[in-house]
């Protein structure tokens, strides 16, 4: 998508009436890179997403050793090779690449230097470099518990047994999990604190059984044994969380809106989404062919725990605003760490939009007000920008600033979201 400085969201003249399509899964496809690249033998990834995150998983990857390359049906990865001397990995605002890497870098003989944008040095990664030191790991990031850092590769990584704090983000878990085969002697998790999530945990633990580890689980601790992985090829499923602003649209708008190639199973925290919208009063319909959502443009006020599906809280606090009465969300306070502040952003830009949105302890409380124009600052955050095109459909004048962001996980969202409401 072209950089422009902000995209005034278009307002939904009548009601919505569409399909759409939307990209791979970001959080799928990151996992499945970091699998393939731990595998014994190429694996073909098939319908990943292409956006910046993932260019930059496949960057690092390469920078360890990982060649990939891109093929009619996907992106071919080959598995990590032995290397030596220095590199450095740019982590942009990729969280997935920060937390999914070192676990790699540590596996290897390179010294890797790691950092990114401003933004992903605020971002929490200390309980996970913590948990990498304990189980053998060589890094130095002089204290910070944040970019930038050094890791030490020596060849191997013994693993073994380890407690890891992973509330502020289950991703903690996840990249100490999907490395594990590679440790000479697995490892083992034991959780000090909730994390957030739990969708994500299940679907790494589904992946790597796919390509052929067998993690176990008991309440809070989890172990996977060294294994060799192998799988030829591995199919993406659409981004379910990506699709939110698309699912809530008749919501808000009225009409139908038919999201194409919908899973009748999944691990994507973004399936919440279906019984959500049904709660708020929408018809819904999954078959073969994918989501279909029918609105009448009405809503009722809601409580809803995110704790589980935090990533959707931008989009949903964005619907709330046209309930027919106040709403609270809970259960978030892990999203001040995310792209941004998310609790704090999205109280002050609604706020600015005439909303009356306001902190909580763990989340946000909504009373609906007539809404007015302005600017919609975003804060290089995706899903703000999503956000702020839920809103456009019913104010007139949201100008959503820096709308490339979105390019984190859909670069074409921007004209996706004109074909919502200009379908050719």
């Amino acid at each position: 998508m072209p950089e422009r400085n902000s995209w005034t969201a278009p307002v939904a003249e009548d009601k919505v009436d569409a399909t759409i399509r939307v990209p791979g899964s970001k959080s799928i496809t990151n996992r499945a890179y970091v699998l393939a690249a731990l595998s014994a033998r190429p694996t073909l990834v098939r319908a990943p997403l292409d956006s910046r995150d993932a260019r930059l998983m496949l960057a690092a990857l390469g920078e360890l050793g990982a060649t990939s390359e891109h093929t009619a049906d996907g992106v071919r990865v080959q598995p990590l090779t032995p290397g030596e001397g220095e590199v450095a990995i740019a982590l942009g605002n990729a969280g997935t690449v920060a937390r999914f890497t070192p676990p790699l870098a540590a596996l290897g003989a390179r010294t890797v230097r790691f950092d990114g944008d401003p933004a992903i040095r605020r971002r929490p990664l200390s309980p996970l470099l913590t948990a990498l030191r304990a189980l053998g790991a060589d890094l130095d990031d002089e204290g910070r518990g944040a970019p930038p850092f050094t890791v030490r590769g020596h060849g191997a990584l013994r693993g073994g047994t380890v407690e890891l704090d992973s509330s502020a983000s289950s991703q903690f878990l996840s990249a100490l999990l999907l490395a594990a085969p590679a440790f000479e002697s697995g490892v083992t998790v034991r959780l000090v604190g909730k994390p957030p999530s739990e969708p994500h945990i299940a679907m790494t633990l589904d992946m790597l059984r796919r390509f052929g580890a067998a993690p176990e689980r008991h309440l809070d601790e989890f172990h996977v044994p060294a294994a060799s992985l192998s799988l030829a090829d591995y199919t993406v499923e659409p981004d379910l969380s990506t699709a939110a602003p698309f699912v809530v649209a008749p919501l808000v708008a009225g009409g139908t809106v038919r999201v194409a190639g919908w899973p009748a199973e999944t691990t994507q925290p973004g399936d919440w989404l279906r019984s959500l919208v049904r709660e708020l009063g929408a018809d819904v319909t999954l078959d073969g062919t994918g989501l279909t959502v029918t609105g009448t443009g009405r809503l009722p006020g809601a409580t809803l725990d995110l704790h589980e599906v935090g990533e959707l809280t931008p989009v949903i606090a964005a619907l709330l605003c046209f309930a027919d009465g106040p709403s609270v969300i809970s259960g978030v306070a892990h999203l001040r760490g995310h792209e941004t502040d998310r609790l704090a952003a999205l109280a002050a830009e609604l706020t600015a939009l005439g909303g009356d949105v306001t902190e909580t302890e763990d989340g946000l409380r909504i009373r609906p007000v007539p809404l007015h124009g302005g600017v919609f600052h975003t804060y290089d955050d995706h899903r703000l920008v999503m956000a702020g095109a839920v809103l456009g459909l019913r104010v007139a004048g949201v100008e959503v600033e820096n709308p490339a962001t979105v390019g984190k996980t859909f670069p074409g969202f921007v004209e996706a979201w004109d074909g919502l409401l200009n379908p050719a």
